[in-house]
Formats: structure tokens, C-alpha cells, sequence
């Protein structure tokens, strides 16, 4: 079975791509623009004929799309306001003091590229996944279904959406053809830098010991989702392995998947609280970080919804697969370890 991995060089994009090389039926293909290594191809999705060029030489039965844009205060159209080193209100804005916000390009990357790609899906006959946000809602009525409403706060939640209603336009039959929005919230796992995720970046924020202090989120609830669960998840997706080999939903499942997936872990924190955990596990003191309850405020501010926890009952009830999401804190304790 042949596969291309988009974005492969990134967090997400590099575990689904290590967890496929290591399954010799899988013939993959890694994509990468801005961090190409020697066993990826590079590539510009913004271009489409190259990209087709790219699809059409393989003759991929999936692609699993992981490009993006996925910092929303990068990808924010609103100007940014000026930002105290020592007292910072997110660890995103830790990570990416340095990056100027880029709307016109987040839109082409999260809202235009999917919509190439789903017609590709339809021209080439390969099936499609789309990796979207829980930032697709506004963190008011959790848990969320996969039919929920959306209705994102944020210039970032918007663009992933206008991805999601762009690979829904048109629909393949069967198995071949098919686009699937699988919607993830935010994400941790080995990476080059703490710095490219927004939970990684925490571990330094508790290693720093020099005198700065750090205003911590203690409002808003996430669900930080190992980046080598979800590339697990997708390899028994694609494979047909259920929780019982004997199900007969299962089978039906393979002609037609659903078109919208949610794959979280069930554990709820803060990001003040993920200090407390990194703080723990490092025997670090973390009086340098000030836990944040008030609700963000200001028009200048990113909007970050409340609580946007995915419901995985799809993949409980329809896929009859069970989640398989790690423990954080174990996780990370023996990741630390290492």
C-alpha cells in the first residue's frame, strides 16, 4: 500500500511518517517544504501542478494531509500587542515571539491546499485525511460530537474549517475517493525543539530558573494529545483493526469511512497545571510561574475557546476501535528521563 505524508517534517507529520516506514507494506512518501531532510521530497503545496506532478508519479491509496499553519497567534489577522519577556501570557507567544503574523498565507495553507488536494482524491482515486483542530468550536458546550456545530473563535479555527468544508464539496463512492476530516486538539510528542509545540515549550518554561517569571493559562482546559498516539491510531486505521477482528460493522466501515474523526486524549489541564506536572517530574521549582484564571480579554488578544474536549464515540462505537491515548505524565516521565 502506497501513502504520501504531507508536512512530514513536522511534529505530527514526522511521527505518522516514522510510524509508517517502519511497516515494510507501506510504501511512503514523506513531503516537506520548510525543513526538507535527505529521505523527504520538498515541495511547495501552494503549488498545485507540482503537487499533482508529485501524486500522479506515486499513485498514493492515502495521503494523510499535515501541512499547515497551526499556531493561531501566528496565523491571527489581528496586530500583535507588544510583548514583556518576563511575563508572557502564552508559552505560544514564548515560542514564536519571533514570527511575524502571516493571515493571507495561513489561509492558503489551511483552507486552500485541502481544497487541491480533495481534487486530487477525486481525479487519482486515493483517500484522503485531513488533520483539523478542535479550535473548529467555541470551547462552550463540550464535549463535542463530530456533528456539533462549528464555530470557531479564531482566525486560525476559521481557516482549518474553510479545509474541512473544502474536502467535503465533493465526495468520492466506496472506499477510493473518500475525504476525511480527523480533528486533534493540542499536541505533544518528540521534537527537534520544545519550541514547536505549544506544550513541549512548557518543559523550558519550567527550566528556567533565572529570575524571569511566566503568566501562566489557568482558564482554559486542553486535552494535550501525544503526536505517536495519533500516528498509531491512523496505522490500525488503515490496516482494519478493530478492538474484535470479528465485527461486522468493522468490514461495512472499510467501503466508507465517516467523514469526520476526533481522536483525543481524555485527560483535561490547564497549562499552568502541565507546569505543575513538568515542575514534578524535573524537581524544579515553579514559583516563577503565576497561574492566569481571568478570561482572556482585549481586542488585540488571540480568542482561545474554553473547553473544546472532542468526543472519540465514533471511534468507540462506529469503528469499534478503542482510542489507545497514553498517560501524560508517564509519558513525559520517561521521555524526561531519556
Amino acid at each position: 500500500m502506497k501513502i504520501i505524508i504531507t508536512g512530514a517534517s513536522g511534529v505530527l507529520g514526522s511521527a505518522i511518517y516514522q510510524e509508517f516506514t517502519k511497516d515494510p507494506s507501506f510504501e511512503v512518501k514523506g513531503l516537506s517544504h520548510s525543513s526538507p531532510r535527505d529521505d523527504l521530497t520538498k515541495i511547495d503545496l501552494l503549488d498545485a501542478h507540482a503537487t499533482e506532478t508529485v501524486i500522479a508519479s506515486f499513485k498514493p491509496d492515502w495521503i494523510i494531509h499535515c501541512a499547515a499553519e497551526r499556531r493561531p497567534d501566528v496565523a491571527s489577522q489581528v496586530s500583535p500587542t507588544p510583548l514583556n519577556l518576563h511575563l508572557l501570557d502564552t508559552p505560544d507567544a514564548c515560542a514564536h515571539i519571533s514570527t511575524p503574523k502571516n493571515p493571507d498565507l495561513a489561509q492558503r495553507l489551511n483552507a486552500e491546499v485541502p481544497k487541491t488536494l480533495a481534487d486530487l482524491s477525486e481525479k487519482h482515486d486515493f483517500i484522503l485525511v485531513y488533520i483539523s483542530t478542535d479550535y473548529v468550536f467555541d470551547g462552550t458546550s463540550p464535549p463535542y460530537e463530530v456533528d456539533a456545530t462549528p464555530n470557531p473563535v479564531n482566525f486560525y479555527g476559521k481557516t482549518k474549517l474553510e479545509g474541512e468544508l473544502a474536502i467535503r464539496q465533493a465526495r468520492g463512492d466506496g472506499a477510493k475517493g473518500q475525504r476525511i476530516s480527523l480533528r486533534v486538539p493540542v499536541l505533544y510528542g518528540p521534537a527537534p525543539k520544545n519550541s514547536d509545540t505549544a506544550i513541549n515549550i512548557l518543559v523550558d518554561i519550567v527550566k528556567d530558573q533565572s529570575g524571569k517569571t511566566y503568566k501562566m493559562d489557568h482558564f482554559a482546559t486542553r486535552f494535550p494529545t501525544n503526536t505517536v498516539d495519533i500516528a498509531s491510531f491512523l496505522h490500525r486505521l488503515i490496516l482494519n483493526k478493530p478492538r474484535d477482528p470479528l465485527s461486522t460493522s468493522f468490514s461495512s466501515r472499510a467501503k466508507k469511512l465517516p467523514s469526520i474523526l476526533h481522536y483525543s486524549a481524555a485527560e483535561p489541564f490547564t497549562k499552568y497545571e502541565i507546569c505543575l506536572i513538568f515542575s514534578k517530574i524535573l524537581s524544579l521549582p515553579h514559583d516563577h510561574i503565576i497561574p492566569d484564571a481571568e478570561e482572556p480579554k482585549g481586542e488585540a488578544a488571540v480568542s482561545r475557546p474554553r473547553n473544546c474536549m472532542l468526543s472519540t464515540k465514533v471511534i468507540d462505537d462506529v469503528l469499534q476501535m478503542d482510542v489507545e491515548a497514553g498517560l501524560f505524565e508517564e509519558w513525559w516521565t520517561t521521555y524526561l528521563a531519556g
